[in-house]
């Protein structure tokens, strides 16, 4: 478990002005990693590290051979068109870049004006997935989503007898995970309408988000080699921010025997930024659950764990109709919440994962599944925040929501800010719903 280290010290300032500027979401004490290359080129992709509102490319960077050591072969690996190779290498090496990445970006860095030439503003940029995402499994791990969730459909009973023993999951989609800006017709399949004996087939009439977090895998482990609890986040390199797109008609008639398919598998989009572990360091807390719900198995217990093993990510939801972006208008707030309320943890996914022997790979990602907080206006998904679609969220200028209609753009952004740290922020994870193909 990464603990503080001179990395997050919050009165380090850097050379890049703009990464001093208050509310940032990229200062020098974070540091995430990229996929990307100059926009309207036809160059191939590159990794790169955010400093304020520059891109440090690190494929330049290499070149200039200024970092030696497990730093130099960390930036060796890195100098590629995605984040795998330098995900396989482990902590070790991750944090010996992350601490020569923070000594030459801070002031009065000698490295300064070689590491000038390295940089290109991130809006002439174009980003890209960050990884080669083999497998994709989806987790569930709000207690509060999975309650609110099983109360429409079960208003007795609304958990199931298993979820407070395990991190429930099922195998999602790699191939149509996009980027933030990823824009996607909407989906088509079978559905039951209400009072009918026989489905119909036809454009998904309740789109939904899912507001999420992705878990990028790191280092992996052998076929039938379990990662111990303990151990889990060695193998975890960052998180970013997920939205994993819903058609809930067409699910409530597929998901039973064996839970979501066409439903889900036609589109995510994750934020182009990983945040890595290590930058999260200053906002660990306590994992904490209800006294009185049983205590995990031993494998999925942990002293380290217990102690610092959740985070406190601050996430929003703005919803953006075809008429707020014709106005040029920001869009409205319809959630918020922390993913400091999840109920199992990041160590607790990886390590129920890989318990029956599961290999994971590096560049594989996790989802925690839709993160609703406690009350109403924490809920992660629009089933929640309308009840089903019983009732409806009033947006500025008279518009109201059930479920999205064509044109929709919904934002998701996360932050993490407290005082004596500095401000660490995931960058945007945004897409839009088209209409369905004809």
């Amino acid at each position: 478990m990464t603990l503080l280290n001179e990395t997050h010290d919050p009165s380090l300032r850097s050379w890049v002005p703009s990464a001093n500027q208050p509310g940032t979401d990229f200062p020098i004490q974070n540091l995430p990693f990229a996929a990307f290359r100059p926009a309207d080129s036809a160059q191939h992709l590159r990794i790169g590290v955010a400093i304020g509102t520059q891109i440090l490319d690190l494929t330049a960077l290499a070149r200039l051979a200024l970092f030696t050591g497990e730093a130099g072969s960390a930036l060796k690996a890195a100098s590629s068109d995605s984040l795998n190779r330098l995900m396989a290498l482990g902590p070790q090496a991750w944090s010996a870049l992350r601490l020569a990445l923070s000594r030459a970006l801070r002031q009065g860095a000698p490295e300064q004006a070689q590491l000038s030439a390295a940089l290109i503003p991130q809006d002439q940029a174009e980003l890209a997935v960050p990884a080669r995402i083999g497998d994709y499994t989806d987790f569930y791990t709000s207690v509060h989503h999975a309650t609110n969730i099983g109360r429409l459909f079960r208003p007795d009973s609304p958990l199931m007898p298993n979820y407070k023993w395990l991190p429930i999951g099922y195998h999602g989609r790699a191939s149509s995970i996009g980027v933030s800006g990823q824009s996607f017709p909407r989906p088509k399949g079978q559905t039951l309408p209400p009072g009918a004996t026989e489905p119909v087939f036809g454009p998904c009439k309740r789109m939904d988000y899912e507001l999420e977090l992705g878990v990028f895998i790191g280092q992996g482990n052998a076929l039938g080699e379990p990662i111990a609890i303990d151990d889990a986040e060695e193998h975890v390199f960052g998180l970013c921010i997920l939205n994993d797109w819903s058609a809930r008609d067409i699910q409530a008639w597929e998901y039973q025997p064996l839970g979501p398919f066409l439903s889900k598998n036609f589109a995510s989009t994750i934020s182009p930024w990983v945040v890595t572990l290590e930058a999260l360091a200053p906002y660990r807390v306590p994992f904490e659950r209800p006294q009185d719900d049983p205590k995990p198995l031993p494998y999925l217990q942990g002293m380290a764990n217990s102690a610092l093993g959740a985070f406190d990510v601050q996430l929003e939801v703005r919803l953006l109709t075809q008429r707020m972006q014709a106005a040029k208008e920001q869009g409205a707030i319809i959630s918020r919440t922390s993913y400091r309320h999840a109920y199992w943890t990041v160590a607790q996914m990886v390590a129920h994962h890989t318990v029956n022997g599961c290999n994971l790979q590096p560049g594989d990602l996790l989802g925690t599944g839709t993160l609703s907080g406690p009350t109403l206006d924490q809920a992660g998904a629009l089933i929640e925040l309308t009840a089903g679609g019983k009732n409806p969220i009033s947006l500025p200028g008279g518009e109201t929501r059930s479920f999205l209609e064509d044109g929709d753009s919904v934002e998701i952004t996360g932050w993490c800010e407290k005082p004596g740290a500095a401000r660490i922020g995931f960058g945007l994870c945004a897409g839009t719903l088209l209409a369905a193909r004809h």
